[in-house]
């Protein structure tokens, strides 16, 4: 007899894939106004998923302790976020806010480059500035830029972003904060990939990864971006080490995808 449904293993073989991929991948994110302790340890506990641990956590400054004390021996990391969500803020205090956050036990910090005034450089030295505080702040941190990309929006303005960007040492390019209109897109990803192809390349000064925020929530996106970057960076490229989804919506899509259905509602940020 005929299958009726010739191609539903086939698909399901490709979802469990693609959710298997991208777990590991995901900095689970919460950055709500509303944040509090019992949000944060929820976050933590879902970091922790049955499917395996996501890569980080990504949460707001003052809930750093906190994380570190509940995530003690998973292998999760512990991300936050500074000039966030504007990239308004002057290089000292951007500075200042690394460096404490890295005394209470950040991982990683991702910082919002002042996309303000990309379109005004070399006019405006602010994100060079910024971006350079930060990484001396950082040291050896993990450090991603934020490029916001959707405001950004013009191919010329994200390539001169992720120009400033390399150039002052980003370990990850990310594309949003997930505080605008626009998120990750397809096209701005484009880009920024090939930034990080180039930065594979003999002589050049760091290698640097790729982080998908900002509207990613199933797996179609997941394994668009995961496609994108196999095609222009190779498909041995993509680890935790190199790529990063950005999300906190995507987890019960993952986990539905093997087996372990969605235990929770995303979160109202949708990040």
């Amino acid at each position: 007899m005929t299958d009726p449904h010739p191609d539903q293993g086939a698909m399901s073989d490709e979802s469990w894939t693609i959710a298997h991929r991208a777990l590991p991948l995901l900095d689970l994110t919460s950055l709500n106004e509303d944040e509090d302790e019992a949000t944060t340890d929820a976050l933590c506990a879902r970091a922790v998923s049955p499917a395996g641990p996501v890569a980080a956590v990504c949460l707001w400054p003052r809930f750093i302790p906190q994380a570190r004390e509940r995530l003690a021996g998973t292998g999760v990391r512990i991300a936050t976020v500074v000039n966030f969500p504007g990239g308004s803020l002057a290089p000292e205090k951007v500075a200042e806010q690394t460096a404490e956050a890295l005394a209470d036990g950040a991982d990683e910090i991702d910082v919002v480059i002042p996309y303000h005034s990309i379109m005004h450089y070399p006019h405006s030295t602010q994100p060079d500035e910024v971006l350079a505080a930060t990484r001396e702040a950082a040291g050896d941190a993990v450090m991603k830029v934020i490029l916001e990309t959707g405001c950004l929006a013009k191919p010329v303005f994200i390539e001169r972003a992720v120009e400033i960007a390399v150039r002052n040492g980003a370990d990850f390019l990310k594309t949003s904060t997930g505080k605008v209109q626009v998120g990750a897109t397809l096209g701005a990803a484009r880009i920024m990939l090939e930034a990080c192809r180039d930065s594979l390349k003999p002589g050049s000064p760091r290698r640097v990864g790729f982080k998908a925020s900002g509207g990613i929530r199933d797996l179609d996106g997941a394994r668009d971006y995961l496609a994108l970057a196999d095609h222009i960076c190779g498909p041995g490229w993509v680890s935790p080490a190199t790529f990063r989804f950005g999300a906190s919506g995507l987890l019960d899509a993952l986990l539905a995808a093997l087996g372990h259905g969605g235990t929770h509602p995303p979160p109202s940020s949708a990040y």
